[in-house]
């Protein structure tokens, strides 16, 4: 058996918890190989709403197992309150969520490092979510990160001691202003709920399922163009978001991959600061993120709208080895009489190029292709052959630029409202 590999091959946001959901059902285990709860996957399904920060998508669909991998950094808090919360919705998690014991722990001073060292860059914050993870994954790569399997033995020892070094650096940064006794005291809780749960070594867990013919499906969070690697550097995040973080996130060799599923919407939008190419300013702009509700499931912060960036997105393909594509989000262009599309970028000196650069951040015009719009309602659409002819064509030409199939179209949250191809 191969592992298969869900991606965001934009800025993220692209709607990778309802595909998770969707295709769950093909798979006996899930698994998130990497980020932390800045991500947040919506699924929609039976007239609720589910907003998942760190727990794998497959946990709505019964008997699947579901890991969160060592590639993942967690906030013992925030798994407590989202863990109740779907608890409490019917959904159980003790005999379905397994938890890596190389799992690097978020620290109460994790978050009070973020916003100090944000704090410290002025105007060129990077625009984090404020939830920890840079400095958690600081930690981790600095060889002094706190890990899920420490809490079995001696934990309040080692917390301590991580705690007495945040602080010190905390007033190395003038950052002094702060009470940890509320937040500290959750994050106890947090703690102690977290040990009600299986810790496991999940690269052997993982190894042995596959080795036993079970099928699994490695679900990634946020997206390839914030791959702390390839992404658009420094306004990036700080795991890697692409195909190989499955294999350094879950303790797997890369000949175990099987398909690589990349996930983009119809258009694109970015949350927070940093480059975006296509990133539209007007009223266009504004109408996406009206009909498309384009505010953050974690921050609740608008994102930002533009249209399709192709050069960006054959980078991500590229990178990760993508096999087949699903489109998200189609039918928000519904009513758009034309239909915009980057192919390429203009640089600085007047060159032309269809390759991603090393820098998107200055000197870049992007070149568009227009395609006329399907002006058609395809929310209620349940098949290929409904299609407007527009549509098919606006998908025609998507997979000619890319040169990879694109086999599920969603156009609509639900997830009935998914056609496959």
């Amino acid at each position: 058996m191969k592992i298969d590999v869900l991606l965001g091959l934009q800025w993220g946001d692209e709607g990778k918890g309802k595909v998770v959901d969707v295709l769950t059902p093909r798979y006996d285990v899930v698994a998130r190989f990497q980020g932390g709860p800045n991500a947040g996957h919506t699924l929609e399904f039976e007239g609720q709403k589910f907003v998942l920060r760190s727990i794998p998508s497959g946990i709505f669909q019964g008997g699947k197992v579901n890991i969160i991998g060592n590639g993942v950094v967690l906030a013992p808090d925030l798994f407590m309150e989202e863990a109740k919360a779907l608890e409490k919705s019917g959904h159980p998690l003790h005999e379905r969520l397994h938890i890596s014991k190389k799992a690097h722990l978020i620290m109460p001073t994790h978050r009070l490092l973020d916003a100090a060292y944000e704090a410290a860059k002025g105007k060129d914050k990077v625009g984090t979510t404020g939830k920890g993870i840079g400095p958690a994954y600081t930690d981790k790569v600095s060889r002094s990160g706190l890990r899920v399997g420490d809490i079995l033995e001696n934990f309040e020892e080692k917390y301590a001691a991580h705690k007495a070094r945040h602080e010190e650096m905390l007033r190395s940064l003038n950052y002094t202003d702060y009470d940890l006794t509320e937040v500290e005291k959750t994050w106890m809780e947090g703690i102690a709920y977290l040990r009600q749960f299986p810790i496991v070594d999940s690269e052997h867990e993982v190894n042995k399922l596959l080795k036993s013919g079970k099928s699994i499906l490695a679900e990634g969070a946020q997206g390839t163009m914030l791959d702390v690697d390839f992404g658009s550097y420094p306004f990036v995040t700080s795991s890697n978001t692409i195909c190989a973080g499955a294999c350094t996130g879950l303790g797997i060799g890369p000949n175990k991959i099987g398909e690589v599923i990349g996930i983009f919407k119809a258009y694109c939008t970015r949350v927070g600061a940093g480059p975006f190419p296509t990133e539209l300013f007007d009223e266009t702009g504004k109408k996406m993120r009206d009909i498309g509700h384009e505010y953050g499931a974690v921050t609740g912060r608008e994102r930002r709208c533009g249209w399709i960036d192709l050069v960006a997105l054959r980078y991500a393909i590229m990178v990760s080895g993508v096999t087949q594509l699903i489109m998200m989000k189609s039918d928000v262009l519904d009513s758009f009489a034309t239909i915009k599309a980057c192919t390429a970028y203009q640089l600085a000196d007047g060159s032309v190029t269809r390759d991603f650069p090393y820098d998107i951040q200055t000197g870049i015009t992007p070149l568009y292709e227009e395609l006329p719009g399907w002006q058609q309602d395809l929310t209620k659409l349940t098949s290929e052959t409904q299609f407007p002819k527009a549509f098919s064509d606006y998908i025609a030409f998507l997979e000619r630029e890319l040169d990879t199939p694109i086999t599920i179209v969603s156009v609509g949250p639900d997830r009935e409202q998914t056609i496959v191809r």
